[in-house]
């Protein structure tokens, strides 16, 4: 065993690959399409197959994740927040698969992309992982939630690592697109019925949400 993530536990293969199983038996296949779909455009995710049921085989990323380089310094703040937003971008401009849900306007979202769903590695650079929330929607909505995400970190008093959390949001909000209240009030409704969040982190998305929209406003008037 490597870990035991919220939802799926991570199997060595072999020095290359992972098996990743859902412990509720959640039928793996549609994730394994939609992460073949976005990597034949080009969106920077890990070669996955799908072994069946709840199990897929994932390529075994080696590096370390964002957020360990940005606590141990090897990532600037403002370099990490261009990161993020750069990866929206790839993300939300590949071509939409083949679904009901898609509609104009609506692209790819992954609904959780925040430092530590992103591994820094050694074999293609930056990747994203942990796409068991993944869906079609409003490109905004998913800029909002990594806002949201990071906004919690720094909204929490007790945290050590909350200026350097707000600094990072700060440098996210000027560096990715624009969103509105409606798309960060969607976010929140998007982290609310998230079953992987304690109670704790639950009752920081209304002050998450209250920092997210003051700075947005200060980033749009950076004369203030």
């Amino acid at each position: 065993m490597v870990d035991i993530g919220t939802f799926a536990t991570l199997y060595a293969v072999d020095d290359t690959h992972l098996l990743r199983r859902y412990r509720s038996g959640r039928d793996a296949g549609g994730e394994a399409r939609l992460l073949s779909h976005l990597h034949s455009h080009g969106v920077p995710v890990p070669q996955t197959i799908h072994l069946g049921g709840p199990d897929l085989q994932v390529e075994w990323l080696h590096g370390p994740t964002l957020l360990q380089g940005l606590v141990s310094g090897e990532v600037g703040i403002g370099q990490g927040a261009t990161l993020l937003a750069d990866l929206h971008t790839q993300l939300h401009s590949a071509p939409l698969p083949d679904t009901p849900d898609a509609t104009p306007g609506t692209s790819v979202v992954h609904l959780d992309l925040h430092p530590g769903t992103v591994v820094l590695s050694e074999e293609h650079g930056p990747v994203v992982v942990a796409w068991g929330s993944a869906d079609i929607d409003d490109p905004s909505t998913d800029c909002a939630c990594t806002a949201l995400i990071i906004g919690e970190v720094a909204a929490d008093t007790g945290e050590e690592y909350a200026a350097a959390a707000r600094a990072l949001l700060a440098s996210f909000l000027h560096a990715a697109p624009r969103f509105t209240p409606a798309h960060l009030e969607a976010a929140g409704a998007y982290r609310r019925r998230d079953p992987g969040l304690s109670a704790a982190e639950r009752d920081l998305i209304p002050a998450s949400q209250h920092l997210v929209t003051r700075l947005l406003d200060v980033t749009a008037h950076p004369g203030w």
